[in-house]
């Protein structure tokens, strides 16, 4: 079978699967889903930062020269700056006549405008992590054919090792979506969007691999800077909301389970 053709199949593959392995939480009744929501926006919590930290950075510093360490820590400075400043715009766009809760109105303001779903830091937490996982799989798609081009077994391999370490991070990102108040049709639409880019950046490595090679790094430091940013941005503050002895622990023992699974599964990816 052609290279080429191999590839858009893995690319989808290593992007689309764990979506749609993921999106089996979706299926769960209305009550139990609710119950869970918490619990996944804690477990994501500890799968974003691993995927950023024992992932995305480390193979970032891997691939530059070590004169090229501070042009490389500055664009994670950089990006989680500009996501900041992203941030700003959407809630701006939201809510520029003055009549939300980031504006400072008055309580019965507030509360109109929260029981309407205008809900403005999940919001923009929802298109950050849109917006994170696009780049993040579009990159997996770089990779899934850089090692279709040394082997194709590799290439294989790669691309059900990137869809088994998504799977826990997409299960995450259904939380994140369904409590900013998205639809279960409109979440998985997202993500399902989202995961195609994998195979926008399989092919266009394909043809231009040579000339992506310089810019790889600096696309996982982008990438690393929107997970750290969603994660001790938008969702870390989201849990202080609960303070007792129980949720709190709970909480930790959740952001420790993502992340460890985070980093078994790509222990498990290297060894393969």
């Amino acid at each position: 079978m052609d290279l080429l053709i191999l590839i858009i199949i893995f690319t989808a593959v290593g992007g689309v699967l764990s979506v749609m392995a993921a999106s089996i939480f979706l299926l769960l009744p209305d009550k139990q889903r609710n119950a869970v929501l918490p619990h996944g926006v804690s477990f994501a919590i500890g799968a974003l930062l691993a995927v950023a930290f024992w992932g995305l950075i480390p193979h970032a510093f891997e691939q530059v020269k070590p004169e090229q360490f501070q042009s490389l820590s500055g664009t994670i400075l950089t990006g989680i700056l500009c996501f900041f400043v992203l941030e700003k715009l959407l809630i701006w766009r939201h809510c520029h006549y003055g009549e939300c809760e980031a504006h400072g109105d008055d309580e019965h303001q507030n509360y109109e405008h929260k029981h309407q779903g205008h809900d403005h830091g999940a919001k923009s937490a929802a298109a950050m992590i849109i917006l994170g996982d696009s780049i993040h799989n579009f990159v997996d798609g770089i990779l899934i054919t850089a090692a279709f081009l040394t082997d194709v077994q590799l290439g294989i391999v790669t691309s059900l090792a990137v869809a088994a370490h998504e799977i826990p991070q997409e299960v995450g990102d259904f939380a994140i979506l369904l409590a900013s108040g998205y639809s279960k049709g409109k979440a998985l639409f997202y993500n399902v969007l989202a995961s195609l880019t994998t195979v926008v950046g399989g092919v266009l490595a394909y043809f231009s691999l040579d000339d992506l090679h310089d810019s790889l790094p600096y696309f996982l430091a982008l990438a690393a800077s929107s997970f750290i940013y969603i994660a001790v941005a938008d969702l870390i503050p989201s849990l202080h909301k609960k303070t007792d002895m129980k949720d709190s622990l709970e909480q930790v023992v959740l952001i420790a389970a993502g992340v460890l699974l985070i980093c078994s599964l790509h222990g498990f990816a290297h060894d393969l």
